[in-house]
């Protein structure tokens, strides 16, 4: 499946145009033993702007992975357009400028991880040998993968293999890169690399476009979201306005007396009031932090949950 997207990048203009552009996507599937259409997908709208790091959140069900597919081909709307770049359809050109890591991925099990990013980069890339080395070494180097460069993929296991599939996204510098799931499997070690490779990518101009079941982490890396629930967009814009939904209370952490203490209060104001009347009283303020996350946001809106 993967071979479907690697080619030949070369350098382009960044443009004022979204990088990508969902108009009213629907897509339905003939499900049952008397099939049946079964609406996945009903008008799918949004945009993905350059330089930014969006989240692609919902539950189970919500039809994440089944529009991911519709982006890249992998599965045909039955309405609906998507635009790449400068309005451009799915082209082949098109192709070479996308980085993709498939939910679950298949990779070529005998070969080891070097053998692996430079078989991709022979691919998607027009990189002379010793060049393609030295930049799948990087790679795997970044990936923190360069302990098992001489292992073979087989021998990997699913955290490592999802860390060797983002690398092959990377491998051709794409300008804008999906990942379905790509946390999914790794240890808090590998999450931390994931996320800063995340972060690094976004900082060279890239747009990074990715769906996680895990809250906190997405939190922690998206400027923006696009959340979705039984196949159709019910937030899109930047992660403050949708936390700011929960409301102003705050944790205020402070020492009295010696002894660390909390209190919670409910609005800016009484925020103001209770910092003035701490401090007339010889208190310590060490932190203060809104009572609110992307979590508590999810569970708020009736985003969790979802059926198959």
């Amino acid at each position: 499946m993967l071979e479907y997207w690697l080619g030949v990048i070369g350098p382009k203009p960044w443009s004022f145009m979204p990088v990508l552009k969902v108009s009213q996507l629907e897509k339905s599937y003939r499900l049952g033993f008397i099939p049946r259409p079964h609406r996945v997908l009903h008008g799918v709208n949004f945009e993905l702007p350059e330089r930014s790091i969006t989240g692609f959140l919902g539950g189970n069900g919500a039809g994440k992975t089944t529009t991911i597919k519709c982006l890249l081909g992998l599965a045909y709307p039955n309405a609906g357009t998507v635009r790449f770049f400068n309005n451009e359809e799915l082209t082949e050109e098109v192709k070479k400028r996308i980085g993709f890591l498939p939910e679950r991925p298949y990779f070529y099990e005998y070969l080891t991880g070097l053998e692996f990013l430079e078989f991709y980069g022979q691919l998607s890339t027009r990189l002379k040998r010793n060049d393609l080395k030295e930049k799948s070494e990087k790679l795997l180097k970044r990936v923190d993968l360069w302990h098992a460069r001489d292992k073979k993929l087989k021998e990997y296991s699913k955290g490592m293999v999802q860390k060797i599939g983002v690398a092959q996204a990377l491998i051709h510098d794409p300008e804008l890169v999906i990942l379905d799931e790509p946390m999914s499997g790794l240890d808090p070690d590998g999450r931390f690399y994931l996320a800063e490779i995340i972060r690094e990518t976004a900082r060279e101009g890239r747009c990074v476009f990715f769906s996680s079941h895990l809250l906190p982490d997405a939190e922690v890396l998206c400027d923006r979201l696009v959340i979705m629930k039984s196949g159709v967009v019910t937030y899109e814009g930047g992660l403050e306005p949708f936390l700011a939904k929960m409301g102003e209370a705050a944790i205020i952490r402070f020492l009295a007396n010696g002894r660390e203490e909390t209190l919670r209060v409910d609005s800016d104001s009484i925020l103001q009031n209770e910092l003035k009347r701490l401090l007339s009283q010889g208190a310590h303020i060490v932190d203060i932090k809104k009572d609110r996350n992307l979590e508590q946001a999810f569970i708020k809106h009736g985003l969790r949950g979802e059926g198959q």
